[in-house]
């Protein structure tokens, strides 16, 4: 049977009219990531200590290039009394950006928020920057909320996948969920979680050199910082990776009981593996390791190839900041133990025989 022409018109004509605002939404995101390509350009905070770049910024460039492709400009500031800055600067020169913006002044030797914020947020206007870009620090987590405030838009921190120019993905309640944003801000404000984003590769033998720019100096729109003040800075020197790039981790939890079984069962396993020593919130709290090794939604987020977890149950907030590990193994005596529900290899075992 076949249904008369004038209804099967009719029924086409309704369908049409369904399907043309989604078609039509379709074209214009596409149309728009085509031309979004063209027209964006991406600033990227350059993060630097002692003559070396930061790994975290590095994953910002990976994330820069899948919004703007060749339309990236570094920015890196500093005082050229400071140990390293030249050599940061000759290093960032390789970086694969369009551009090098330098700012060099005494007062910027140090990274204090109240000043270098306002000269980001002057640049990001004069130079009609759409997306300013830094890895996830605790540099980028105490500059780049003043720099959104200033701009009267809103930061979007930790994106972990960016779906189009303005779309990105985030995690919320301690990395249990996903969400999907959508910004309608002219200028995007974010920060990189740096396990999301692979590092680039810096060749430091090549010869090809990007277009530097001296801002000049002195700095005049950063007054007197706000009334902040740098005092000092107080740094564990340590042969062992630095945690929160290191390849390989061991982390306690309150499992061992005491700081001296913290000190005297991981560190000969972490020496073994030439690994960095990490520790859950419990064992920081409980005064098993300094507060500088916590790995956890308040302390470090990693991701190492290879993540040991000794004596940790897996509390939501510190399985928050490892669950990225490419392995995880756990050792714990309570078969019922969180951990395990991440963990690709679990021994259930006494930790103190085990290890």
């Amino acid at each position: 049977l076949c249904c008369p022409r004038s209804t099967r018109t009719n029924k086409m004509f309704q369908l049409s009219r369904q399907l043309a605002p989604t078609i039509k939404r379709q074209l214009l995101n596409r149309a728009f990531t085509q031309s979004a390509s063209l027209s964006n350009q991406s600033l990227v905070f350059i993060e630097h200590r002692e003559g070396k770049i930061n790994s975290a910024t590095l994953s910002a460039l990976n994330a820069a290039q899948q919004i703007s492709k060749d339309e990236i400009i570094g920015l890196i500031t500093g005082s050229s009394k400071a140990d390293g800055f030249e050599e940061a600067i000759e290093l960032s020169k390789k970086l694969p950006i369009k551009k090098l913006l330098v700012q060099e002044d005494e007062s910027l030797e140090r990274y204090v928020a109240e000043r270098i914020s306002p000269i980001i947020s002057s640049i990001v206007k004069e130079r009609s920057i759409t997306h300013l870009i830094g890895g996830s620090s605790s540099v980028t987590k105490n500059i780049f909320p003043r720099i959104a405030a200033q701009l009267d838009i809103s930061q979007i921190s930790e994106v972990m996948k960016i779906i189009d120019p303005t779309t990105f993905i985030r995690p919320i309640y301690a990395g249990n969920a996903m969400m999907t944003i959508e910004s309608g801000n002219p200028i995007q404000v974010l920060t990189i979680r740096t396990a999301s984003f692979e590092p680039i590769k810096v060749d430091e033998s090549s010869s090809n050199e990007v277009e530097v720019e001296n801002l000049g100096g002195p700095v005049k729109s950063t007054g007197d910082g706000g009334g902040t003040k740098w005092e000092a800075e107080v740094l564990t020197k340590s042969a062992r990776p630095e945690l929160g790039s290191a390849k390989r981790i061991v982390s306690g939890g309150r499992g061992v009981k005491n700081k001296e079984n913290f000190d005297t069962i991981l560190t000969p396993l972490a020496d073994k593996l030439n690994s960095a020593i990490g520790a859950s919130r419990a064992a920081v709290d409980s005064g098993f390791a300094d507060n500088s090794l916590q790995v956890g939604q308040t302390g470090k987020v990693v991701s190492p190839d290879l993540y040991i977890a000794v004596g940790i149950s897996g509390a939501i907030q510190h399985l928050a900041g490892m669950k990225d590990s490419k392995t995880i193994v756990a050792i714990n005596k309570d078969p019922e133990a969180p951990i395990f529900q991440v963990a690709d290899v679990g021994l259930v075992a006494d930790l103190f025989e085990a290890v």
